[in-house]
């Protein structure tokens, strides 16, 4: 019994070594970006409550990053007022379209997002892509500007499992929204390149701050924005990650239907 109870103890033990230790820091990686190594990897809720995690960024003027949002066909969305609540309102109770309708307000660096932008879907502001924008500090390709963001898909709208306030439920894997955004912009000739950094790292059971779960392998995607006006004209140049991450990618990419359907 204490052989057997001892194997055990080391069973777990080295899973836990593995699994908490010496993987994720195979894991993390910031060869192409590493003053990301020290940025926020999760938002917060005006109440301190833990929000969406990053898991986009964007390196380009602010005025490259509006203007690839427009040809991506992203509109940007309405600050929080007494007019655009009531538009929303309407358009999730009559089924309206409201392209612009406002966002909820999460916090980083201790301030609300700088741009926010959206893609209407059905018709409703009940459900949409968005995503919220942060500058940093961070300079890379030719000293332009870095912004982080957070991209999620509101599934539709009830009461917040933490506040009990009528909010957007996100729907659970924040990876598809993060790969819709950055198809639209590639799509539209705004990327010239492409890669990826360690976010939140790989998450099973997360909760955002109205206590929606949202899954993901991890990562953030990096988006080099196109410096000319005109559009470009051939695929982003997508860099490569290191061979632990592309294992652990494709891991995540076997486990990614169960996790949908829980």
């Amino acid at each position: 019994m204490r052989r057997t109870g001892r194997r055990i103890l080391l069973v777990l033990g080295v899973y836990a070594a593995l699994a908490y230790l010496v993987l994720p820091t195979f894991w993390r990686h910031y060869e192409h970006l590493p003053a990301m190594a020290s940025m926020p990897k999760i938002t917060h809720t005006p109440d301190g409550l833990p929000g969406d995690p990053l898991n986009v960024a964007l390196v380009g003027t602010e005025a490259h990053v509006q203007r690839a949002f427009a040809a991506a066909r992203w509109y940007p969305a309405d600050p929080i007022t007494l007019r655009s609540a009531v538009a929303i309102a309407e358009g999730v109770v009559l089924h309206r379209p409201d392209p612009n309708a406002p966002v909820s307000t999460l916090l980083l660096f201790g301030r609300r997002e700088d741009l926010a932008f959206e893609k209407d879907v059905g018709g409703s502001p009940r459900e949409r892509n968005h995503v919220r924008f942060w500058r940093t500090d961070l300079h890379a390709d030719l000293e332009r500007p870095v912004w982080v963001g957070a991209a999620t898909f509101d599934r539709g709208v009830g009461f917040s499992h933490t506040t009990g306030q009528i909010t957007h439920h996100i729907a659970p894997d924040i990876d598809v929204e993060r790969d819709t955004l950055v198809h639209d912009l590639e799509a539209a000739g705004r990327l010239t390149a492409l890669y990826f950094v360690t976010g939140v790292g790989p998450t099973l059971r997360g909760r955002n701050g109205g206590g929606d779960r949202y899954f993901t392998d991890g990562e953030l995607a990096v988006g080099v924005l196109t410096p000319e006006d005109a559009p470009g004209t051939h695929d982003a140049e997508v860099l490569p990650s290191p061979v632990p991450v592309v294992l652990k990618n494709q891991f995540w990419a076997w486990l990614r239907p169960a996790l949908s359907e829980r």
